[in-house]
C-alpha cells in the first residue's frame, strides 16, 4: 500500500535468527497497513540476511541490512527507524510473529501515543506453535499510567513473568521525532523499557487493549535470558537517569526507585559470582568489602536462590499463557 496516516514500519532486529525470521517477515508483510519491513541482521554469524531476503513477496515493501559487528537491539532500532519513513512504528521480535488481523484493532481509534495490545506466549515446544489461533477476548481498553508501567515491571519471585515492558506498541513517529526520543544505544537489556518510561514521562498516551495480535515464542535460548551482568548495571543506571532528568510525581519516583533497587539487586548477586568465577572465595570476599553497601543485597540474592526450591512448587506450565488478563468473548 502506499504510505498513508495508518501504513506501518515494522521494524525487526535480528541476530543468528535463519530459523525463525521468515515467520516473522511473512506475518508482518500479510498485514495490509504495513508498508515497509525494515530488517536489521546485527552481525549474524548465520545466513539470517540472506534468508529474509528470500521471503521477500516482490510488494517492494522489505529492506533488509547488515552490520558487519554485532552493536546490539538498540542501534539495530534506531538505523532501521532512520532509514524509514512511515509515520507509525512497530516492533517484532525474529523469533516472534503478528496474528492475521492485529493492526486492524490497533488503529481503530486514533487517541493515542503508542497502542499495544495482548500477547501470546507459545511453548516452543508446542506442535504448530506458530500457527496458534488465538484467545478472542471482550474490547477492554485502557491508558497506562507512568506508574502503572513501572511497577507492572517489578517481577516477584514465583510469579509468572508478566512484565508490561513485554508489550509491543505501535509508536508515533511523530512523538519519538517531536521530543527527540531513541533508544539508548548501550542497553541490550530493558531498552523498551526505557524508551517507553521516558515517553509516558514527556506525556505520552499510550493505549492497551485486550485483543491478541501478537505471538511471541518462548525459547530456553532467547537473547533476553542470557544477558550479561553489564546489561544489569546499564538497566539499572537507565533508571537513575530517567529519575535525575524526568519531572516525576511522588509515586512514580517511588516506583522508578524500587525498580532501580530491585535491578541492582541483581546486578549486585552477579557482579559478585563473576568475581567468585575469577578470583575464587578470596576474590569475591576481597570484591564484597570493596562494596559495603552492596553487602546486604549479595547476603538477600544468596539467600533467596540457596532457599528457592523451599519457598515455591514446580508449576505446570501451558502451551499458551496471556500477558493481559482479559475476559473471552463468548463463543
Amino acid at each position: 500500500m502506499a504510505p498513508g496516516l495508518q501504513s506501518i514500519c515494522v521494524i525487526i532486529a535480528a541476530k543468528n535468527a535463519s530459523d525463525t525470521i521468515g515467520t516473522a517477515i511473512s506475518s508482518a508483510l500479510a498485514e495490509p497497513q504495513v508498508s515497509e519491513v525494515v530488517v536489521i541482521d546485527d552481525g549474524s554469524t548465520d545466513a539470517t540476511a540472506d534468508v529474509a531476503r528470500s521471503f521477500d513477496d516482490g510488494s517492494g515493501r522489505l529492506k533488509v541490512e547488515r552490520f558487519d559487528v554485532n552493536r546490539g537491539p538498540s542501534a539495530a532500532r534506531n538505523h532501521a527507524i532512520a532509514i524509514s519513513t512511515a509515520p507509525l512504528i512497530a516492533i517484532l521480535d525474529a523469533d516472534d510473529f503478528y496474528f492475521p488481523g492485529r493492526f486492524a484493532a490497533m488503529l481503530a481509534n486514533d487517541d493515542w501515543d503508542l497502542v499495544a495490545d495482548n500477547i501470546a506466549f507459545i511453548q516452543q515446544s508446542m506442535p504448530g506453535a506458530s500457527a496458534v489461533v488465538p484467545a478472542r477476548f471482550e474490547p477492554q481498553e485502557h491508558f497506562l499510567q507512568l506508574s502503572e508501567f513501572v511497577e507492572g515491571n517489578i517481577s516477584k519471585r514465583g510469579v509468572e513473568r508478566g512484565e508490561t515492558g513485554f508489550l509491543k506498541p505501535v509508536i508515533r513517529r511523530s512523538f519519538l521525532d517531536e521530543h527527540k526520543l531513541r533508544y539508548v544505544e548501550a542497553m541490550r537489556l530493558g531498552e523498551d523499557y526505557e524508551l517507553y518510561v521516558r515517553a509516558l514521562a514527556l506525556g505520552a498516551r499510550y493505549k492497551v487493549i485486550r485483543n491478541c495480535g501478537y505471538g511471541a515464542i518462548v525459547r530456553g535460548d532467547s537473547l533476553s535470558g542470557r544477558h550479561r551482568t553489564e546489561d544489569l548495571r546499564q538497566l539499572y543506571e537507565a533508571d537513575k537517569r530517567i529519575l535525575a532528568t524526568c519531572a516525576l510525581n511522588p509515586q512514580e519516583t517511588a516506583l522508578l526507585k524500587e525498580h532501580e533497587r530491585h535491578i541492582r539487586e541483581k546486578f549486585e548477586l552477579r557482579d559478585f559470582l563473576d568475581a567468585k568465577a575469577r578470583g575464587g572465595m578470596a576474590g569475591a570476599l576481597k570484591h564484597a568489602l570493596q562494596r559495603p553497601t552492596a553487602v546486604p543485597m549479595i547476603a538477600k540474592g544468596i539467600w533467596l536462590d540457596k532457599t528457592a526450591r523451599y519457598r515455591s512448587k514446580p508449576k505446570q506450565v501451558a502451551d499458551i499463557r496471556y500477558l493481559l488478563q482479559a475476559k473471552p468473548l463468548k463463543q
